[in-house]
């Protein structure tokens, strides 16, 4: 039987947008005077709030932090403006879930009038019954706190609820959580540290889809 609950991550999960924010991160980090820093791409993926600017100040210390952060968001939203790229897959597990009645959330740590933008832009708003942004926890990924919060505003506990993740903070969340959770790499193939955290890795959502399918006609039989 499948959970009652599934909760999204966004950028580099249900959207090609992470490959933005690092292109973004890049851009700013050259005109700022730093040589780009993979790790500092890494570190940054999926946090908000106070975690975003911890990582900014310890990689790139001489930025004006909030300006930074600015900036590169400026760029993701001018490119998204035009154009929000989907994940293979993504249309076909929310219509499993749909057809399933698996209540949805989105959780991202982007800026909630950029989460809801982006599902109108691709006809997928109607599938979510919450949305939670990183502007309304306290604590980001990789912290639990926004993966408990779309919890309890489907009405489910964590643990029946699916995580879907891209990043290895929010692999992390979800497991902090107490979710069953589902890793789909984007940028970053999973360490063996973040491997043994999630509950399944799939190379694509239709792989997730397919599985999860599978799994359920089993048990039905």
């Amino acid at each position: 039987m499948m959970k009652q609950g599934a909760i999204f991550d966004m950028d580099g999960l249900m959207f090609d947008t992470e490959a933005i924010w690092q292109e973004g991160w890049r851009i700013y980090a050259k005109e700022y005077g730093y040589e780009p820093s993979a790790e500092f791409g890494r570190k940054i993926s999926g946090t908000s709030g106070e975690i975003m600017r911890e990582v900014v100040r310890t990689y790139y210390p001489r930025v004006d932090t909030d300006e930074f952060i600015s900036s590169a968001r400026g760029y993701v939203d001018d490119c998204l403006s035009q154009s929000v790229p989907v994940k293979e897959g993504l249309i076909e597990i929310l219509e499993l879930f749909k057809n399933n009645g698996v209540r949805m959330a989105v959780a991202s740590s982007s800026r909630k009038e950029r989460i809801r933008q982006n599902l109108a832009m691709t006809n997928t708003l109607e599938y979510f019954d919450a949305v939670v942004s990183g502007q309304e926890i306290q604590n980001g990924k990789p912290e639990p706190d926004i993966f408990l919060a779309a919890a309890e505003q489907l009405s489910l506990p964590p643990q029946d609820c699916y995580v879907l993740e891209d990043s290895f903070g929010g692999v992390q969340a979800g497991h902090a959580a107490g979710c069953y959770t589902i890793m789909v790499p984007d940028q970053l193939a999973p360490t063996p540290e973040i491997r043994a955290l999630a509950n399944a890795v799939y190379s694509s959502l239709s792989e997730a889809a397919a599985e999860l399918s599978r799994q359920t006609s089993t048990k039905q039989i």
